[in-house]
Formats: C-alpha cells, sequence, structure tokens
C-alpha cells in the first residue's frame, strides 16, 4: 500500500476532480465581465471619435474587465486540472504541486456534499471543523471539488462500508444512508427566515433597480436629442446608443440577481430542505446540497422560538463538540442564528415539531457527552 510523503501514512483513498462542466455562477460573472468590458470599450471609441477625450482610463479598466472575464471562464479549469487527493489513515489531503492543504480525520465536526446539477454523481464534497467559540472562533474548510461520487468520498473519510445505493445525488437522502442506518424523525421548514442581511440585499436590489431606471430615464432622452441632431455619424452614434444599452442592461441584471437571491432563492430553498434525524447521524438535505453530521459531535441542543411572527415555529441548533477539541463550537447558537449568505449549517430551522427532535436527539449516541438544554436561547 502506498504511503504519504507527508505523514508517511498508508494511503486508504486518493482521486481527482472530474472534468465537468464550468459553474454557472463562473460562467455568468464572466459574461458580466465581458459585457462591461465592451460598455467601456464603446464609450472610448465615443469620446475619441467624437469628442476628442482622453480616453486611457477606459481602455485600463476595460482591459481590467476583459482579463476578469477570462479569469473566470478558464481560472477554475486550470486551477482544478492540477488537484489531486488522498485520504490516508489520518488525514485527508488536497495537494497542487508543491502546495497541500490538510484536515484532520478525526476533528471534523461534519460535511457537506455539493452535487453538481450539471454533471450526474459529481459533486463537491466540503469538510469543517468547527473550533472554540470565543475570540478564537472560526471554521476550517477543506473543499475537494469536482469528485465522482461524493458521497462514497465521504463514507471513506468516516470510515464506514460504503453502501450500494451511494454515487447517486438524484436518490433520496433516505435511501443512500449506511448499512444499518435508520431514521428516527425527519422534518421540514415552514417558512424562509427574514434577517438583517436578506432585508439589507431586498433594499440593495431596490436601489439597483432605481439607479437603473433613473439611468435609462436620464439617457434616453439625451440619446433622442443626439440622433434629431444628427452631431454623431451614424457608426458612433450605434456604437454610444449600445454602450448605453449594456450599461443599462448590467444595472438592471445586477438589480434581478440581488432581488433573486433575497426574495425569491430563500423561498426556494425552504421548499426542498429537509431534516433527518438517524441513529447515527443528522442529515440535512437543500435541493442540490447535503450536510451530514455524526451525532457524536453534538455536545448540547438548544431549542428557542421562531422570529416569525405567523405561527408558533422554533429553531433548533446543534452545538458542536468534537476529539480533541478545546472548547464548544457554536453552531447557530450564541447570536448566530443566520449563517452567512446561504451556508449550510447544522441547524433545523423554522420548525413546528422541534419537541419531538429534541427528545430523539436527547437519545444520545454516546453517554459520556452533557445533556441537551431546553429553551436555553
Amino acid at each position: 500500500m502506498a504511503r504519504d510523503s507527508l505523514f508517511g501514512e498508508p494511503i486508504l483513498w486518493s482521486g481527482r476532480p472530474k472534468v465537468v462542466p464550468r459553474p454557472r455562477t463562473y460562467l455568468l460573472a464572466a459574461a458580466a465581465a465581458a459585457s462591461a468590458a465592451a460598455m467601456l470599450v464603446g464609450f472610448a471609441i465615443v469620446s475619441a471619435l467624437a469628442l476628442h477625450a482622453t480616453y486611457a482610463g477606459l481602455l485600463l479598466g476595460a482591459a481590467w474587465c476583459a482579463t476578469a472575464a477570462l479569469a473566470l471562464w478558464q481560472g477554475p479549469r486550470l486551477y482544478r486540472a492540477g488537484l489531486t487527493y488522498e485520504v490516508t489513515e489520518g488525514h485527508v489531503v488536497v495537494s497542487r504541486g508543491r502546495f497541500r492543504r490538510t484536515i484532520d480525520r478525526f476533528t471534523i465536526s461534519y460535511a457537506i456534499i455539493r452535487w453538481n446539477p450539471r454533471a450526474p454523481g459529481v459533486g463537491d464534497l466540503v469538510l469543517v471543523r468547527a473550533v472554540p467559540t470565543g475570540a478564537l472562533r472560526r471554521t476550517l474548510t477543506l473543499v475537494l471539488v469536482d469528485l465522482e461520487s461524493p458521497d462514497r468520498v465521504w463514507a471513506a473519510v468516516r470510515g464506514v462500508m460504503p453502501s450500494a445505493t451511494l454515487g447517486d445525488g438524484e436518490r433520496p437522502l433516505a435511501q443512500r444512508l449506511d448499512v444499518g442506518e435508520r431514521v428516527l424523525w425527519s422534518g421540514t421548514p415552514r417558512a424562509a427566515r427574514w434577517t438583517v442581511r436578506r432585508a439589507l440585499a431586498s433594499a440593495l436590489a431596490a436601489v439597483l433597480f432605481l439607479a437603473a431606471a433613473r439611468g435609462l430615464m436620464r439617457s434616453v432622452p439625451a440619446l433622442l436629442r443626439v440622433l434629431r441632431l444628427h452631431v454623431l455619424p451614424a457608426t458612433t452614434f450605434g456604437v454610444l446608443a449600445g454602450s448605453v444599452a449594456l450599461g443599462a442592461l448590467l444595472a438592471v441584471g445586477a438589480s434581478l440577481v440581488v432581488a433573486y437571491a433575497s426574495w425569491v432563492k430563500p423561498g426556494q430553498l425552504a421548499k426542498v430542505t429537509r431534516y433527518f434525524v438517524t441513529n447515527r447521524r443528522v442529515l440535512i438535505r437543500r435541493g442540490h446540497e447535503e450536510l451530514s453530521l455524526d451525532r457524536g459531535c453534538i455536545a448540547y441542543v438548544i431549542t428557542a422560538p421562531s422570529d416569525s411572527s405567523m405561527r408558533r415555529l422554533e429553531d433548533l441548533f446543534l452545538v458542536l463538540d468534537g476529539p480533541r477539541a478545546r472548547a464548544l463550537a457554536a453552531s447557530g447558537a450564541f447570536g448566530e442564528a443566520q449563517p452567512p449568505g446561504d451556508e449550510l449549517v447544522p441547524m433545523f430551522s423554522q420548525i413546528d415539531d422541534a419537541e419531538t427532535a429534541f427528545s430523539v436527539l436527547q437519545k444520545r449516541s454516546s453517554p459520556s457527552l452533557p445533556p441537551p438544554l431546553h429553551d436555553a436561547a
């Protein structure tokens, strides 16, 4: 059996990223950067031909946007082509040339699998270690991108025998449990949480849309006056009109993206989210994302009333601990109810059956851990 060159440990599994289509997020960002570059080049042409003004700054900005578009288009593919992965007896290693990142297998708090909807059976495996709360609180992550059958790799990291049903992200999560694992409780969120971050994003979307509308209301009459006066050649006027249209399109597109992320997406994610408590793990399925947490890593369970005014809903927070951890690591408790962005964390949000889930989690898989706390937050 081959051994790792850094730790000298036997290599239990090794692999590389599978070639998959580029993520749509990068493609959209590359298209936006390319559109911004084309807009700036158009304004530079109008400045040089019609206004006889300096255009060096516009060309410099266009070059920067074009470089960003190229990096977003080709960068992920070039970066991932040099990655290699190893699972040894004690570590998970991600290597690219001489650069290595590692995480101790026995200090991993939980894992997140993000299935690629454009490549069946392929996804990213995110290994997370939550470490002490307070001044030293942080989260260490190691990401294995574009893995084939990432749930099988996660089973190898956990040291369990992979079941025959693993490897298909379209299969329901309850049908891809470990051998001998069974579901004890299942639930869904009843609403999408409104947070300060979501409210600010909604306000930003409104501001961007109003700015785009105001820009169009000011630019269209100006363009019509220029057209009636015939002060620009037809080609130059077409370049100017196209550049203005690109700028308006970018502004409207940015407002729509922010509005979708703040108004529509949280509700859609709540509808496709399901929580599971098995005799071994806590599992969360949200669309193409899955979170897997060993129940032995749960130190406390805290329930708290949700901020929803529609009905009696509660949030259930899982406070984590683990081998060789120096303190408890909070994942949602102690004022951290909403993760940054759309990050998936070990908590049950907006559920109406928190009492049953709480009672199931009270039956500890490890008797050495302290008992849960009820209504502590």
